[in-house]
């Protein structure tokens, strides 16, 4: 069991939750009104891309060791049709430069918030979530805190993987925003 601290209260952060704490784990939100204080050993992301900046401003101190769930997908949300980091980077790998004493993985941006909340995707099919990060100790942690929550994960590789996983993410957001999928629907990964 873990303690996890979510920043974002959101559709996704609140979806984040009910599953983190099927599986047993106990979980807080922290929102950006509040004091900063201890976090959890797992930090979650679940706010949009540009407020990650702030968070780390306020709480650089207290993620320092941490596993650091970045869940953002850095879309420019004028045109809902680019990413805005570098082409050869990731929102996740920026984050890493900030924060170079915690262990970033990024997860969860490819599966929407209402597939999370239901718990399946398209035809009731339980949710593959990809994680990827270069820490094998934080993956591990994290496929734990997961466990039992009606979520599989799998292991996407190394913290370059986030750079695919964030065009996939925008893909996914971006058909939904066109209403050519639901969404409750989305990618899966079948194994």
């Amino acid at each position: 069991m873990s303690k996890i601290s979510i920043f974002g209260s959101g559709n996704m952060g609140s979806a984040l939750k009910a599953r983190f704490e099927d599986a047993g784990n106990s979980v807080e939100f922290i929102g950006r009104e509040d004091e900063v204080k201890p976090l959890g050993d797992i930090v979650v992301f679940a706010v949009p891309y540009p407020s990650v900046k702030d968070i780390i401003k306020k709480y650089k101190a207290e993620l320092t060791g941490k596993i650091i769930v970045d869940i953002t997908n850095p879309l420019d949300f004028n045109t809902f049709d680019d990413l805005v980091v570098p082409a050869d980077s990731s929102a996740t790998a920026e984050i890493a430069k900030e924060l170079p004493d915690s262990h970033l993985l990024k997860a969860f941006n490819t599966t929407f918030a209402a597939v999370l909340a239901n718990k399946t995707v398209g035809d009731n099919v339980k949710p593959r979530v990809l994680v990827a990060g270069d820490s094998e100790s934080a993956k591990e942690k994290l496929i734990d805190a997961v466990e039992g929550s009606g979520l599989d994960i799998l292991d996407a590789g190394k913290l370059k993987r986030a750079r695919e996983l964030e065009a996939v993410g925008l893909l996914n957001i971006s058909l939904a925003a066109a209403e050519k999928i639901s969404w409750s629907q989305g990618f899966h990964l079948y194994k």
